[in-house]
């Protein structure tokens, strides 16, 4: 029972974080709910992984939040600077070592 009441309280907070990434003001907004919306999955699965017995489920719900991470310092540094290239790197640097390519 307490499983069930964990499951339904995650899956309103996933609801409340999709509607904040819709109706988001700022694009920060939108990046902070996805983010949430990324960590209360991989609550869900873990709760899911325990209330079944399946405790290899753990193991993916490690990864999907190492990727949720990944995810977020991608997005976040294409907002910030605009690509995805290092600071040290220009644009036209890159785009002239592909045009001799």
């Amino acid at each position: 029972m307490m499983y069930a009441v964990a499951i339904v309280a995650i899956l309103i907070t996933i609801l409340l974080a999709l509607v904040r990434a819709l109706l988001g003001p700022t694009v920060y907004d939108r990046i902070a709910a996805m983010n949430m919306l990324g960590t209360k999955t991989i609550l869900l699965i873990a709760v899911f992984a325990f209330l079944t017995g399946r405790h290899d489920l753990l193991d993916i719900a490690l990864v999907y939040a190492l990727i949720n991470f990944i995810g977020l310092v991608a997005v976040l540094k294409l907002v910030e600077q605009g690509n995805f290239f290092t600071a040290g790197e220009s644009t036209t640097d890159v785009k002239s070592e592909v045009a001799d390519k």
